[in-house]
């Protein structure tokens, strides 16, 4: 395994709304309490590198940390991640199974936003091992 990066924010959706939290669960339906869970489960989790903040504030839009619908926000770029690679958090191991695609929510923060981020928005990935995720752990590629 290599050490790449850190959780920085976790972030999910309740029924109504959207929260950040210092832990959350996932199992193999994804992440626990979500709005999203057991809906598509190659679309569990969705994961941003804090790089897709810097290049919408380089274009002069100053997006809130989740703001992009992001579940983990972590200070590592995994967007060149092939899918079935796999990343072990904590206790969990997460398969990348497909790019993020961009969504209309995305211009509710700035209509130049879907643009910027075309191809760094984020990625997807499924919960091969579940377990819980906290801010600070340590993000390992498994080779």
């Amino acid at each position: 395994m290599t050490k790449v990066g850190t959780i920085s924010s976790l972030f999910y959706s309740p029924v109504n709304g959207r929260t950040t939290t210092k832990e959350f669960l996932l199992d193999t339906k994804g992440i626990v309490n979500d709005k999203h869970y057991d809906k598509n489960i190659d679309r569990s989790v969705l994961i941003t590198s804090l790089e897709s903040y810097a290049l919408a504030k380089k274009h002069g839009i100053d997006a809130a940390y989740g703001a992009l619908g992001e579940n983990l926000l972590i200070d590592y770029n995994p967007y060149h991640l092939p899918a079935g690679s796999r990343l072990k958090i904590a206790n969990v191991v997460l398969e990348i199974s497909q790019p993020c695609t961009l969504c209309k929510s995305l211009t509710q923060v700035d209509t130049k936003l879907p643009k910027i981020l075309k191809n760094d928005r984020g990625i997807f990935a499924k919960v091969i091992e579940a377990g819980s995720i906290t801010t600070g752990d340590n993000i390992y590629i498994i080779d």
